[in-house]
């Protein structure tokens, strides 16, 4: 007899009065003397099945190792529940328990435990109610970000995980080596010789595949990356992780227009696909953790995303009378704050912002006739603010030059990306989304290292 998955036994009638064989790990054990009813999930859902064990059939010996965490192989008819709360459950017929799980020792006991406690266990908390439905909803996202570029033609590009290049200028990355710490090899100025290490140059792990992925928009026409990146920022807030993954695409001949609808479409495509999918998760989670998180999801997927400049925004921001903790005026760098206020209270709707100040945006972005400003864009959501950052890419060599020379960029690490700018240039854009800000928004969890199996954050590399 092949095994059926929990998901498929709760919802194929046809499998009603057959006999089924189910395996799984025990959630909960209760009952008497006469009859005792066992909890099975196995990760296929949310919901258990029901395992009723007649005790004239079975002896307290034999369900002796059935506790909560042990796996089981149970054979039996599948048949319609009397009982509240499920629709049918499995009468058993014969037991093969696989592993037990000391009663004593299993830290998954029933009852409450804390998002704390269960990311000092990260290699045991994807087997609760709570990691198991965001894990889900993760793996949902995951294919229907493949799915929405596969269906548009666009062609996944894998850009490398080791690189030379600081694609962001900021100087937070992993530096990745097979030189030994204890005894590095030096050169005549007494630094390091890395003509001597694996690559013959200093290496890191990327923080981003952006510039190799416009090598790809520019033959290729539209590319997509999504996989791990890296910063080596010694940020813990709910907000940042030292390794997530990112979805990067870049489009040829895109302008900024271009670029934002397709990121407006782009995730309402995939909360979409969520709420379609994944809908018994995301109701688990918006019982257990936020009320309001339907309703969240549905306000981005039906409203049309306001555009407005980044100038405007702050002009809304500065007259709204409302005291930020960070204050704000042109020139300076929006936080959450700023970017949840335009969102939830002044326009009621998701916004896109533009034409950011050159200075606080990256080197390759437009740049705007006005010499102050970029063809930036940063899509801003309801209760996590900018969740996409993206712009239209500056495809005149020389401004792209000038601007690497203004920011002391070495050109030793720039020649490759600008030799695209010099044989056939065409403008082009494409953004950046972070996805564990993405299941954030979807899962509603408020802490991003409650979104990936096991988050890397400083001090932090268990499991």
């Amino acid at each position: 007899m092949k095994r059926t998955k929990v998901v498929d036994l709760l919802k194929d009638p046809a499998l009603i009065g057959t006999e089924v064989e189910a395996k799984g790990w025990v959630r909960t054990r209760r009952g008497n003397k006469h009859v005792q009813f066992v909890q099975l999930n196995d990760g296929s859902t949310i919901k258990n099945i029901q395992i009723v064990f007649d005790m004239a059939k079975f002896s307290d010996e034999e369900l002796k190792p059935v506790t909560t965490g042990s796996s089981l192989c149970v054979k039996g008819i599948l048949v319609e529940s009397q009982g509240k709360g499920q629709t049918c459950e499995v009468q058993a017929e014969s037991l093969l328990v696989y592993g037990t799980a000391d009663v004593e020792a299993y830290p998954l006991q029933k009852k409450g435990h804390t998002l704390e406690f269960l990311r000092e266990i990260a290699h045991l908390r994807p087997r609760t109610n709570t990691f198991g439905a965001v894990l889900r909803v993760r793996s949902t996202l995951a294919f229907a970000i493949h799915k929405f570029f596969n269906e548009r033609g666009f062609q996944y590009l894998h850009t490398p995980l080791i690189t030379a290049s600081d694609c962001e200028g900021a100087g937070a990355m992993f530096q990745v080596t097979t030189l030994d710490l204890n005894n590095l090899p030096k050169d005549e100025a007494g630094k390091t010789d890395y003509s001597q290490d694996f690559f013959g140059k200093p290496t890191a792990l990327t923080v981003s595949g952006q510039l190799e992925g416009e090598l790809g928009a520019t033959a290729l026409g539209q590319i997509y990356t999504f996989g791990p990146t890296f910063r080596a920022e010694n940020s813990n807030t709910p907000r940042h992780l030292s390794e997530f993954w990112m979805i990067e695409p870049e489009m040829a001949f895109y302008d900024i227009t271009d670029n934002m609808d397709l990121a407006e479409e782009f995730v309402k495509y995939c909360i979409n696909y969520a709420l379609d999918h994944s809908l018994d998760d995301i109701m688990f989670l918006q019982e257990m953790y936020d009320k309001d998180l339907v309703d969240r999801l549905k306000f981005v997927v039906e409203n049309d995303f306001v555009r407005l400049s980044y100038g405007e925004g702050v002009k809304i921001l500065e007259e709204s009378g409302k005291k930020f903790e960070f204050p704000v005026h042109w020139g300076t760098d929006l936080q959450s704050e700023h970017e949840r206020y335009l969102v939830e209270e002044h326009f009621k709707k998701p916004v896109i912002l533009t034409d950011y100040p050159k200075e606080i945006k990256a080197f390759y972005m437009k740049q705007n006739e006005d010499g102050k400003t970029v063809r930036a864009m940063d899509v801003l959501f309801p209760h996590i603010g900018e969740i996409i950052g993206g712009s239209e890419r500056e495809e005149n060599y020389d401004k792209l030059l000038a601007r690497i020379e203004e920011l002391g960029i070495p050109m030793k690490d720039m020649w490759w990306y600008l030799d695209t700018r010099r044989f056939g240039t065409v403008p082009h854009s494409g953004f950046g989304l972070g996805f564990e800000r993405l299941v954030l928004f979807v899962t509603g969890m408020t802490n991003i290292r409650d979104v990936i199996p096991f988050p890397r954050t400083p001090g932090k590399a268990e499991f």
